[in-house]
């Protein structure tokens, strides 16, 4: 068995035997050789010189694997001297950063590390200025109502085509403008809401029979009764006024009028000729007998008498010619009646009655004929549009072409402002009250609330109007179809005033208000010198309250407590 040896005869070479336990040969001697010069790269005397040194004055059996190994480890060192010391330099750096990072720390963490300050006061200043409460809403910029316009051509014998007067878009138009000429007629602008759907003529009646007298007072043409909805001779002679300040002759009555008119009238002339000889012909058979026929009569009754009474007083008396004689007189008796009573008119009456018939019939149509003939007012030559004056944004029609639906499109021609606001809000403002709202330039300009409308519902918004000052052109079209903040005090100061924010005032034992002023640096929390001042206060808004001291003095710049 091959005997232990030690760990230095493993590295130097010169144990008796390999740890195979078999003799080394050749090769193993070679490897050991290179082996020890790796360790030694340069091979120099003087190491081994070294060597040899150390192992002087002791066992040399005990020295000899002791001063290989320390040897061996010395040569590495001397051959690789400058990655020996790149490896003791990094080595004192980490040593040396573990040791500041233990010791040395920011002043960040140091502050971390010490005692909290004490709190100061928070503190604002007294602001002294004028005061508002404001309600804040937005709102669109532009010109309201904006309609399209058509116009009834149902009344028109041709095609309609544009002939002249086409406004042009910005135009404005008011009561008695010419919006267009179709077929050479124009089209008049009218006050009203309700479209022209038919011509108007002699004896219609209906809304929009009122609303053309109403119109024709709002311009100052007497149309009659503003209130009756009849359309009667005064609305006829107001049309002719109404194309005279137009400047346009009137519609022409229709085709046949005037002779309808005349024919009429030959009627009412014939039927007062026959009305005439018909009321002679009844009062000649209406005369009865003349005077001496009924004369005669009374004569012949009483010679009849006469004649009677002498037979009856004969002596003796003849009784047959007595009885001739009474027969006598009562023959007279009866013509006379029949002489002196009314004569049969019947014929002659009822040829009257149908003669005056007939005269009625005549002067019934002579009226129909001129009021056929009296002016109209057709459909295609008026349109009615609300709130005059309006602006013309855009036209459809031009001039010598058929005009086919929308004509064009206007609008209010007052810019105005709307928007809309919570119920809450809504009810603190009020038609007439002031509002300010930013121009494109920062400026800001006034406007005043023109109508306030309810929502529907209770969780619908009020829609509010309003009516701005008036703009610049420029500015008007800077601002058409813009949406911009609108302003709305509801409450402000009198003028400039004491305040302070809401969270500064507390109420002191007795319900008094009072705002805690400092004296000194806030900063020295609660060793800070401080004073109670009692105050009055006023318009709360925007998170600051109106102050008014007491007795105590309260200035502009003092510092209130808000806050610990």
């Amino acid at each position: 068995m091959t005997e232990p040896q030690e760990p230095g005869d493993l590295l130097s070479g010169e144990s008796d035997a390999p740890l195979t336990g078999e003799e080394p040969g050749p090769d193993d001697a070679g490897a050991t050789d290179a082996f020890d010069d790796l360790l030694t790269p340069d091979g120099s005397p003087d190491a081994d010189a070294a060597v040899d040194a150390e192992t002087e004055g002791g066992d040399e059996a005990e020295a000899a694997p002791r001063v290989g190994w320390a040897a061996r480890w010395r040569r590495v060192f001397d051959g690789n001297r400058t990655l020996w010391i790149v490896a003791a330099i990094a080595v004192v750096a980490l040593v040396a950063g573990l040791l500041v990072g233990r010791f040395v720390i920011s002043p960040a963490e140091a502050a971390a590390r010490a005692d909290p300050p004490e709190p100061g006061l928070i503190t604002v200043p007294v602001e002294y200025g004028a005061l508002s409460n404001d309600v804040t809403i937005r709102g669109e910029v532009g010109y309201a109502d904006a309609v399209e316009v058509t116009l009834d051509t149902s009344s028109l014998s041709g095609p309609a085509i544009v002939t002249g007067r086409v406004p042009a878009p910005g135009a404005e138009l008011g009561p008695l403008s010419i919006a267009l000429e179709i077929a050479g007629r124009p089209v008049i602008v009218l006050p009203g809401d309700l479209p022209a759907y038919r011509s108007l003529r002699f004896g219609m009646s209906g809304p929009d029979v009122a609303q053309f007298k109403q119109a024709m007072a709002a311009v100052g043409i007497d149309a009659g009764d503003p209130a009756s909805d009849v359309f009667d001779a005064a609305a006829a002679q107001a049309v002719i006024a109404l194309y005279e300040r137009a400047g346009y002759t009137p519609p022409p009555a229709p085709e046949g009028a005037d002779e309808s008119v005349r024919s009429a009238a030959e009627g009412v002339t014939a039927a007062q000729q026959s009305l005439t000889a018909a009321n002679e012909e009844l009062a000649g058979a209406g005369s009865g007998a003349s005077a001496v026929a009924l004369r005669e009569a009374d004569n012949q009754v009483a010679s009849a008498q006469r004649q009677l009474d002498a037979a009856r007083a004969a002596d003796p008396a003849d009784p047959l010619v007595v009885a001739d004689l009474e027969d006598a007189l009562v023959l007279a008796k009866l013509r006379r009646d029949e002489i002196a009573a009314p004569p049969d008119t019947r014929m002659q009456r009822a040829a009257v009655d149908a003669a005056r018939a007939q005269l009625a019939q005549a002067q019934e149509a002579l009226t129909k004929a001129r009021e056929d003939a009296l002016p109209h007012l057709p459909s295609s030559e008026v349109l009615y549009l609300g709130s005059l004056p309006r602006r013309v944004d855009a036209v459809a029609a031009a001039r010598g072409a058929l005009l086919q639906g929308v004509a064009m499109t206007v609008s209010g021609a007052t810019l105005e402002l709307t928007g809309s606001a919570a119920e809450p809000d809504a009810r603190l403002l009020e038609v007439g009250g002031e509002a300010t709202f930013e121009l494109p330039d920062g400026a800001v300009h006034r406007a005043v609330i023109a109508e306030i409308v309810p929502g529907e519902g209770s969780s619908d918004r009020w829609a509010i109007g309003f009516t701005p000052d008036p703009l610049t052109p420029e500015q008007i079209m800077q601002l058409q179809g813009a949406n911009v903040r609108v302003s709305i005090p509801v409450g402000a100061t009198a003028g400039d005033v004491l305040y302070v924010p809401l969270a500064a005032v507390t109420a002191g034992p007795g319900g008094e208000s009072r705002v805690e002023v400092v004296e000194g640096d806030p900063r020295e929390g609660g060793r800070a010198q401080t004073r109670l001042v009692v105050v009055e206060t006023g318009l709360a808004a925007d998170g600051s309250v109106e102050v008014r001291p007491g007795e105590d003095a309260l200035e502009e710049g003092d510092l209130v407590v808000v806050g610990r």
